[in-house]
């Protein structure tokens, strides 16, 4: 069922390259993403003389790490805070020479935070983040991104991704993140910090895991959702080495530490007995969740992202399925408490940052479980697990409900919620279809009262996911009309 039951072989799976001429790599998409404003000889001083006033620029800073940073945790707040009122406070001019890189991280977190900003006219809202999101692309191009590396470039790129999978431009966020991949395997994201850059600061090295795990985990849970090989493969980066201490100080001498070649001067005062360093709102929970997430991306890519990617079942026998299944829940019986937290308004109100990392986690977790628990192997004996399938389905379904309930701008701002409900629905519908068919090979899976329960259970998310769908995806309105068409086909299909 997970294989080859999924919703992108309708929706946006299309062989690419096998014709002589062009084709949609994913079925959508047929316009460069970046709105081309400039000219030719604009340079660096034409992307500055857009720039938001400063007071504007301070509330979608704001937005962005209300609505985005809990749920990627990749930029270090106080040193981000340094560097923008730092290049605030430069005159004209000076702006004009600042560290392009930078500037291209400053657009784009505008880009993010706009997405998120309430605006009468939704068009308006749209039109000003992909101004932004252009401005971003053109300092990167300035910067030479595509030879000159640094943790900035990364972390603009990686945000450009999500910015572009929110637009439901999946074709040119696989495409450009491909770049993202190789540039980050460029500058050694993939190598653990203490080998290849040793001298850095503890700082640096934190952000260097932290910059990594974000590149690995967008790229592992995009491949999820189109079923092409991942390529973030090699790492020796451990997890564990993320820890929880305080990542410390985010300058040297008044100015930001940017290369791995700043050494800090050893006579210091605060270098010979260094104070405790205190740590940042949210520091410990951030990390808690950041290892989380990283080691469900690499529990995920090689157990669910490779197979799939070549169109081949996930297990080959009945007791490696057993062991698979087994590892998932291991895995689940040690995360953090705070991502098993019951969602309630009363919790939310007051611990929003950790109601979204614990959404997202369900979400990704259980939708994962739920295509292990579908696949099937009929040579090898491994059967589609119906009843399991379909209890994981609503729990990830749960976690979309939940944000749709309590965080109804985020449900309607992020592609890969909505996606992964819209997959979800469409596994349960076609779980339900075939279920009740005379030769269905469930036959024998369903016939208690509890069973019948879920089935009408599931039917009953399904119905509830089309509605939701029906009022998110506006700005991508082919995306939206062929989602709630496959899948209202799909529900139409069930008989009971």
């Amino acid at each position: 069922m997970s294989s080859n039951a999924s919703s992108m072989h309708n929706l946006l799976s299309n062989v690419p390259y096998t014709k002589h001429t062009p084709s949609l790599v994913f079925g959508v998409g047929a316009e460069h993403p970046f709105s081309n404003y400039w000219t030719c000889k604009g340079g660096l001083q034409e992307v500055v003389s857009v720039l938001p006033r400063k007071e504007q620029a301070d509330i979608l800073v704001d937005s962005y790490f209300e609505a985005v940073d809990p749920v990627y945790p990749m930029i270090h707040r106080p040193k981000f805070d340094a560097d923008y009122l730092s290049f605030w406070g430069l005159a004209q001019e000076d702006k004009y020479e600042a560290d392009a890189a930078l500037l291209a991280l400053h657009f784009v977190v505008y880009a993010m935070g706009t997405q998120f900003v309430s605006m009468p006219n939704a068009t308006e809202r749209a039109q000003i983040a992909e101004f932004y999101v252009s401005a971003a692309h053109q300092a990167l191009r300035i910067s030479g991104y595509l030879s000159r590396i640094s943790l900035r470039t990364i972390q603009a790129m990686v945000l450009i991704n999500y910015f572009l999978m929110n637009k439901n431009s999946a074709s040119d966020a696989w495409s450009f993140g491909g770049v993202l991949i190789h540039q980050s395997l460029a500058i050694g994201l993939n190598r653990d910090p203490e080998v290849v850059v040793p001298r850095a600061s503890a700082l640096e090295k934190q952000q260097r895991r932290k910059v990594w795990q974000a590149v690995l985990f967008q790229q592992v849970f995009l491949c999820v959702l189109i079923k092409l090989p991942p390529t973030a493969t090699v790492s020796d980066v451990q997890v564990e080495s993320l820890t929880d201490e305080a990542d410390g100080d985010h300058e040297i001498n008044g100015c930001a530490r940017d290369t791995p070649d700043a050494l800090p001067n050893p006579m210091r005062i605060s270098n010979i007995a260094p104070p405790p360093m205190p740590h940042l709102p949210h520091e410990i929970s951030d990390k808690q969740y950041i290892r989380t997430m990283w080691k469900l991306a690499i529990l995920v890519q090689g157990s669910i992202c490779i197979p799939r990617s070549l169109n081949r079942p996930m297990t080959n026998s009945v007791r490696e399925k057993s062991t698979l299944m087994q590892s998932f829940r291991s895995f689940y019986s040690t995360i953090p408490k705070g991502l098993t937290h019951e969602i309630t308004v009363e919790f939310v109100a007051s611990n929003q940052r950790q109601a979204k990392q614990q959404l997202f986690f369900r979400s990704n977790f259980h939708h994962c479980v739920m295509l292990l628990l579908a696949d099937e192997n009929e040579p090898a004996g491994v059967k589609c697990d119906v009843r399991g399938s379909l209890e994981e389905a609503r729990l990830a379904l749960q976690a979309f409900f939940d944000l749709w309930e309590h965080l109804r701008v985020d449900a309607g701002v992020w592609w890969v919620f909505q996606h992964r409900a819209f997959e979800e629905a469409l596994m349960m519908a076609r779980l339900l279809a075939i279920q009740q068919q005379p030769d269905s090979p469930f036959d024998n899976q369903i016939k208690s009262p509890v069973e019948e329960t879920l089935l009408v259970a599931a039917k009953h998310d399904i119905r509830r996911v089309i509605e939701i769908l029906e009022q998110v995806g506006s700005s991508a309105p082919e995306m939206q009309k062929t989602r709630t068409e496959v899948l209202r086909t799909a529900y139409e299909d069930i008989q009971f």
